[in-house]
């Protein structure tokens, strides 16, 4: 985009439209691409309210979609040429802004109408660019309340997976969670300092122990990060790590570890972890988190579904890799860049790790198997499949207390599925399956 003088929330739009372009076109995760542009980019030199207002407008763009292109499909004649450059995100951006963040329509018009302006190819569809907005400005409500939003604004093949597996209503469930921004969700590193941390943090303690703040703006500048008292892990995240028990003074092996959300709970319960990952730069990530921290976990570089240590452990926690679908709440970009051949192509790494990682639990020991995604075929059917195939493992039930008494996430095999849905009330949390397997 050119360059000229600057008028305040400019910068957020052409960003919003860099960042969709990213998502979209250039199928970049969305936390890297803000990143990118944060730090490089075009949102490098905005204030720090433009850099937030940008991602709020891309997020909400992407959690919206389906909806946003229907509308802006029936205020056009025919689609936009390819040489309309970024206008369609212009479009994206402008009518998430007047439809669902509710900004006031001067502010999102004539703003987005003048990031078009800016950009060599935009510039020449300002007219159209105006138009549709203030159609949309005029008529967008009608227009919504004759859409399926919920069925639009999920891609088929996700739709049709959560539908068969969890039925429409709570389908429907899950997707108005996606359209929630999220609480933040911390866990404390001393337990006995909850409440301190809770009353200092303004934060409510969730059943699990969890602490969940509302609007909590960055999390550097919190009290309590600097000094390593907490780190940021959702909900459901963090009841995996819990399924083995009580770890103090136990070896522990976290295959899968980065980025260490997992390894640092289990250090924080006094286990003594072994954390292995097979990429160095996250596992880099994980010591410099343990490091703030000031907590120690033993790291290794290494493929999970090869590593061959020539030992057991008695409790093994494997966190495979997955399609992410249950992280759609802070992840909107997860549904638009994932595929079924994406799933299919986890679903075989799933096999193979699992696999592996039973080999490395000792006679006697529990193995903790969790993906963050939505779909069976990463969650219950590998689990099935598992105990079909290793005759000297069986499912250890997950009971209520274990979870804090959050019976609804426990399913009737006594595996955890948890949804986005789920703890509605408080804000919802990740969808997360968790099984806990025991060798004979």
């Amino acid at each position: 985009m050119n360059r000229k003088s600057e008028e305040p929330g400019l910068a957020a739009r052409e960003g919003a439209a860099i960042l969709l372009t990213a998502v979209l076109k250039e199928k970049q995760a969305f936390d890297d691409a803000l990143a990118a542009e944060a730090s490089g980019g075009r949102l490098a030199r905005a204030e720090p309210r433009d850099r937030a207002f940008a991602r709020a407008i891309a997020a909400t763009a992407l959690r919206r979609l389906g909806t946003i292109d229907r509308l802006i499909a029936g205020c056009l004649d025919k689609e936009l040429p390819k040489r309309a450059g970024v206008t369609q995100n212009i479009l994206r951006g402008g009518a998430a802004e007047l439809l669902f963040l509710r900004v006031a329509a001067h502010a999102a018009v004539g703003m987005n109408v003048e990031a078009a302006g800016r950009d060599d190819a935009g510039r020449h569809f300002k007219a159209l660019v105006n138009a549709v907005l203030r159609r949309l400005t005029r008529e967008g409500d009608a227009m919504l309340d004759s859409l399926d939003t919920e069925r639009l604004d999920t891609p088929d093949w996700l739709w049709e997976s959560w539908v068969a597996a969890y039925g429409e209503e709570t389908t429907r469930r899950i997707v108005r969670a996606h359209y929630e921004n999220p609480p933040l969700d911390i866990s404390v590193k001393d337990a006995s300092a909850r409440e301190k941390w809770a009353e200092e943090l303004g934060a409510q303690v969730l059943p699990t122990g969890t602490l969940r703040i509302e609007d909590a703006g960055r999390v550097e500048e919190l009290p309590g990060f600097a000094e390593g008292a907490w780190w940021v892990q959702d909900v459901a995240a963090a009841l995996p790590a819990k399924l083995l028990g009580d770890v103090k003074g136990r070896e522990v092996l976290d295959l899968c570890a980065a980025p260490g959300g997992k390894t640092a709970e289990l250090a924080a319960m006094g286990a003594r972890v072994t954390a292995l990952d097979r990429s160095k730069p996250r596992l880099e990530r994980l010591k410099q988190n343990l490091a703030r921290l000031g907590l120690t976990a033993e790291t290794i570089v290494a493929d999970a579904g090869t590593f061959e240590p020539g030992r057991q452990w008695d409790a093994v926690l494997l966190d495979a890799p997955c399609t992410a679908t249950g992280t759609a709440r802070r992840h909107p970009d997860v549904t638009r860049l994932k595929s079924p051949a994406d799933r299919d192509k986890l679903v075989r790494l799933q096999e193979r790790l699992l696999t592996h990682a039973a080999g490395l639990t000792a006679p006697g020991g529990t193995l903790v198997y969790c993906t963050c995604s939505l779909e069976p075929e990463e969650g219950v059917n590998r689990i099935e499949a598992f105990l079909a195939a290793q005759d000297d493992f069986t499912r250890a039930r997950v009971m209520p207390e274990e979870v804090g008494g959050i019976a609804e996430i426990i399913t009737t095999d006594g595996d955890i599925r948890s949804l986005p849905c789920h703890l509605g009330i408080e804000g919802g949390m990740d969808g997360f399956f968790v099984a806990r397997l025991r060798r004979r």
